[in-house]
This record gives C-alpha cells, structure tokens and sequence, in this order.
C-alpha cells in the first residue's frame, strides 16, 4: 500500500466517524421532540374527555344528537345555558328534563289502560320530546275534521292532563298518501291543519291557556309506516301531542334558578 492509499483510508475512516456522531446527536433530538409531543397529546386528551363529559350532559338537556367535534370553531348551537349554568346545574337539568318527560309518559300509559285505547293512543320520549299519538278513528270520521261522538270522553281527559303538566303543547295532524279533494279540503295539507287545529280549538274552549298551545299540519309528508299497505296507512292517519322538550327544558331552567336564589338567599 502507498501513501496515496493510506491517506485516502484514513479520510474515509475520518467520515465515518464524524457521520456516526451525527446520528446520534440527531436520534437524541428526535427522541426529545417525541418526548414532548407525547406530553402535549396527553394534556389534550384530558381537555377532551372533559369537553365530552360537558357535551353528554348538554345532549340530554337538549336532546341534540350531533355536536362539533372539539377543536372545530363552529360551537355548539344550543341555547345559551351553558352561560349560565355551572356545569354540575346542567347535570341537574338533564336529569330533571328526563325525569318529567317520562313522567308525563307514565301518565299517559296509565290513561291508555284505564280507557282501553291500546293499539289507538301510543307514547313516547324523543328529542321532541314526549309524544302522545292518536289514531285518526278514535277521534275523526274518514275524511273530516268534526270529532265523533266517542272522541269527547277521550278528549276531556287529555285536557285534563295538560292543565296537570302545563307545558308548551304543539298538536300536529297527519295523514296517509292518499289524495283528498273535498268542498272543505282540497288536499291533504288542508284536511292535516284543520284536524290540529280542531284539537287546539278543544282545548282552549276548556280552559286551556291558547299562549301554550300550537298547531301544525304536515299532510302525508311525515309517515311512520308504509303507505303502500292499509296497515301502514292506519298508522299514518294520526294526530300527535307534543309535549315540547324546549319547554320542558325553559321550565326546570326556571326551577334552577329559583333553588340557587334561594340558596344564595338562605346562605
């Protein structure tokens, strides 16, 4: 080997060497910024479990199904409660919101049984709120909007349980697809809005304040069973009681309010 050689080796050698040191000045480098962003990930993870332990509550006093994911800018459009509760009132108020509308629901099924109505009147909890269903022929002939005889008795009872819960009431008509064209009701739409409205007209004549009170016709645009056989076209000719959950909601606010004022007070 001569000197040429030897002294090309030895460089090579040299680069090597410096090369290696480099790496692990580097490696040490990652590690450490992995360090960090391992420590910044975890401080956020906390921040979103807390974020959706607010959201859950919030969803079970209003009801809403969908919600921005956290760190989105869009917010959470709901009403301003979160301004001005505390987070443990909002847990209050969702279980408070829950607990009256399953009243009002037991209420109700204790009113089908003792009538016999099962199969005729149906209730229900959901995001609307609680919604008592009733079919068509316990209270209308086919086609009209006057009541039958039989629906009286029903009807005085239910607004017996609405002066019992007195919350925003909205009473919706409903039909089947199957066309209507009347003196009285050109369509579908007109035969839906006048029965709701015969309801709502009941009830205020009896005492019901027509400030809680609301009606609305949908038509055949709102089925809940298939049209294309009598059996679903039974279940589509119905009107619906709604017991609002934003009223629910306005009112154990209200309760809220007056209990914290009144610990304020006592305190």
């Amino acid at each position: 080997m001569d000197w040429d050689d030897l002294n090309q080796t030895t460089a090579a050698d040299d680069e090597e060497e410096s090369g290696g040191d480099w790496i692990v000045t580097f490696s040490d480098l990652m590690s450490l910024l992995l360090c960090f962003f391992i420590l910044l990930f975890s401080f956020s993870t906390v921040e979103q479990m807390k974020f959706k332990q607010l959201i859950a509550s919030l969803q079970d006093a209003f009801g809403v199904q969908e919600v921005p994911k956290a760190g989105t800018r869009e917010g959470l459009e709901m009403p301003d409660i979160e301004h001005q509760l505390e987070p443990d009132a909002v847990d209050e108020l969702g279980g408070m919101v829950m607990k009256e509308m399953e009243s009002i629901k037991a209420e109700v099924e204790e009113f089908i049984l003792k009538n016999n109505l099962q199969g005729k009147v149906e209730v229900q909890t959901n995001i609307r709120g609680t919604v008592v269903t009733i079919s068509d022929v316990v209270l209308f002939p086919v086609g009209e909007a006057d009541f039958n005889p039989q629906a009286y008795p029903i009807l005085q009872k239910i607004t017996e349980m609405l002066e019992q819960f007195p919350y925003h009431v909205k009473v919706e008509g409903h039909t089947d697809n199957q066309p209507i064209h009347t003196a009285l009701f050109p369509s579908n739409w007109e035969l839906s809005a006048c029965r709701a409205s015969r309801l709502v007209r009941f009830f205020v004549d009896h005492g019901i304040d027509p400030t809680r009170l609301s009606a609305e016709g949908y038509a055949e645009y709102h089925p809940v069973a298939d049209n294309s056989t009598p059996e679903g076209r039974a279940k589509n000719r119905r009107v619906e009681i709604v017991y609002t959950r934003d009223s629910i909601i306005e009112k154990m606010k209200e309760k809220i309010g007056e209990k914290a004022q009144a610990s304020d007070t006592n305190g």
